[in-house]
């Protein structure tokens, strides 16, 4: 079978004071889990081996926000999760701060069942700010401490299949999701850090867990692809962060999805070829749309004139 079984490896709370070593252990933890759930690939969250320091304001070069950053991967204190995971057959996704080149990403890399890093993806969607607001009860300061991402949303051969990766607020935007589509996507993965209470209009925390499930089950299914999604969660340095991970099927349904805000592991039969009848049937682009009548439509839109009426198309 393309695709197999797929894990969710949920992160509850991790302290500012925790190591390298010991948030690494708390990954090797679930992936042996998941092993035992005979998942052959597990997802990881955004930002999965620190604390989301971009709750804090540094200045920039500051050793303190240095330190959250990785300058190689695997490195000496991350080895031993491939090391083990190679043993144990089994790839992942896991999401990172990466320093590069002078550079700072939010990124996450995909490695195949032998340890081997096969893909990697750089954060496009940055969200929050670049200066801190005195107005708000918290921060958030990705535009502050991350450079845009340059690889543009890749699709990589795993799993027998087609695989594509995200992060966090991407998946607010239907462009990640179509972006990959197009390119054949089966498996959409992608890592999380949702904080709530930093001063939102009431209701738009209220609605963080629908948005969140809503933005994922609409992507899956407009795409025909599974999508796998593991966030960081829980009450982390007094900040709150919305749990809710899940797998979701090509025809848009939740198969699986996290109870707790802790360390939780999910898993789902995920067949690949699920994914076909909606490709070739319902969201065929070849066959059911007409690239003319759309670029007819953007220049009508870019001239002001009123669009031409529905029985031209």
């Amino acid at each position: 079978m393309r695709g197999g079984v797929i894990g969710v490896a949920q992160m509850g709370p991790i302290a500012k004071s925790e190591s390298r070593p010991q948030v690494v252990k708390r990954l090797i933890d679930m992936l042996k889990e998941a092993k035992g759930r005979n998942c052959r690939f597990v997802v990881f969250p955004e930002l999965a081996l620190t604390t989301f320091f971009p709750r804090w304001v540094y200045q920039l070069g500051d050793p303190e926000l240095e330190a959250f950053f990785e300058t190689e991967m695997p490195g000496p204190e991350t080895k031993p999760l491939f090391e083990t995971a190679a043993e144990l057959g089994i790839g992942f996704y896991l999401g990172y701060a990466e320093k590069t080149k002078g550079k700072h990403y939010n990124t996450a890399i995909l490695t195949d069942g032998t340890g081997k890093i096969i893909g990697k993806y750089r954060k496009v969607h940055l969200p929050g700010h670049v200066e801190p607001d005195p107005s708000r009860k918290g921060e958030h300061l990705e535009k502050r401490y991350f450079d845009i991402g340059n690889l543009g949303f890749p699709v990589y051969e795993a799993l027998e299949g087609r695989v594509g990766m995200a992060i966090c607020n991407d998946r607010r935007w239907p462009e990640t999701y179509r972006v990959m589509g197009l390119q054949g996507a089966e498996l959409i993965t992608l890592g999380y850090n949702t904080p709530v209470g930093l001063g939102e209009p009431f209701q738009a925390a209220a609605l963080a867990n629908f948005h969140n499930s809503l933005t994922m089950q609409a992507g899956a299914y407009h795409n025909a692809c599974w999508v796998a999604a593991a966030a960081k969660c829980g009450n982390e340095e007094g900040f709150e962060m919305i749990g809710q991970s899940m797998i979701i099927a090509p025809t848009g349904e939740v198969v699986a999805q996290c109870s707790s805000l802790e360390d939780e592991v999910i898993s789902a039969r995920c067949d690949f070829d699920q994914a076909q009848y909606f490709k070739r049937e319902i969201f065929n682009f070849a066959r059911h749309r007409r690239p003319e009548a759309y670029g007819l439509i953007t220049e009508r839109i870019g001239a002001g004139d009123p669009l031409p009426p529905v029985e031209s198309f």
